[in-house]
C-alpha cells in the first residue's frame, strides 16, 4: 500500500534509533512496532543538540521514490554514517541526537519555479545547466522556514545544492522543472527514546 497509512509516527523514529543503537552494539535490530505493508518516499534526518539547545544537522538521506516503510532502518544508518557532507556520527554523540522521519505525499508538477507554498510544500527541482549537465536537488517542507528563506532564496540554494556554481539567472530559474510535495513527520529526541524504552520494559536498545 503506497502512502495509505496515517503518516509518520513516533514508532518510526524509535525504529531509526533502534537501528543506530544496534549498529554500534553489533546487535540485531528489534522488529518495528508499526505496520510494514506500506510504501512511501521517505527521509531520515539526524540533528545534534548543543548545550544551548540549538540543532545542528548531522545527516539527512532518503528517497523521492516510494520505498517499503521498513527502509527507515537503512536510511537511518546511511544518513547517520554515509552523508558525505558530514563526518559519520559516532556513538558518543547518540545521547545528543534528535531523529526526524518524514513520509512524503501529494507529488505535483508545478506550473513555475515559484508555484508552491513556504512551510507547506517540499520542492524538488530538475534542470539542465548551461554546460548541458542535468542536475536535481530537493528540500523538505520544513527546511526553508527553519532557514528563514524566501521562495527565491530557497530555489537559488537548491541550485547550488545541485552542484551548479555558475550565475543563477532568470533564464535558468525559468528552465527549472519543479515538483512540489507534502510530508508528515515525526520527531524524537534520544531522551524521549530512552523514556519509551523504559515504559516498554526494554533496555535502551
Amino acid at each position: 500500500m503506497v502512502g495509505g497509512g496515517r503518516g509518520a509516527t513516533v514508532e518510526h523514529c524509535v525504529h531509526a534509533f533502534d537501528a543506530l543503537h544496534s549498529h554500534f552494539r553489533r546487535a540485531e535490530c528489534p522488529p518495528p512496532a508499526f505496520a510494514t505493508d506500506e510504501e512511501y518516499p521517505l527521509f531520515v534526518t539526524w540533528n545534534k543538540r548543543d548545550g544551548d539547545g540549538h540543532a545542528q544537522l548531522r545527516g539527512c538521506i532518503g528517497s523521492l521514490r516510494a520505498q517499503p516503510v521498513l527502509a527507515i532502518k537503512d536510511y537511518a544508518l546511511s544518513s547517520a554514517l554515509q552523508d558525505r557532507r558530514f563526518p559519520p556520527i559516532d556513538e558518543a554523540e547518540v545521547p545528543l541526537l534528535e531523529c526526524t522521519v518524514s513520509l512524503l505525499t501529494d507529488f505535483e508538477v508545478a506550473r513555475a519555479w515559484d508555484d508552491w507554498e513556504l512551510g507547506r510544500h517540499g520542492v524538488w527541482i530538475d534542470f539542465v545547466d548551461p554546460q548541458g549537465s542535468a542536475r536535481n536537488a530537493t528540500y523538505l517542507p520544513d527546511v526553508p522556514p527553519e532557514q528563514g528563506w524566501s521562495k527565491h532564496e530557497t530555489i537559488d540554494s537548491l541550485v547550488r545544492k545541485a552542484g551548479y556554481h555558475g550565475a543563477i539567472t532568470n533564464r535558468l530559474r525559468g528552465a527549472i522543472r519543479l515538483t512540489r510535495y507534502q510530508s508528515t513527520l515525526s520527531k524524537l529526541s534520544y531522551v524521549e527514546y530512552t523514556q519509551i524504552c523504559a515504559r516498554s520494559g526494554a533496555a535502551t536498545r
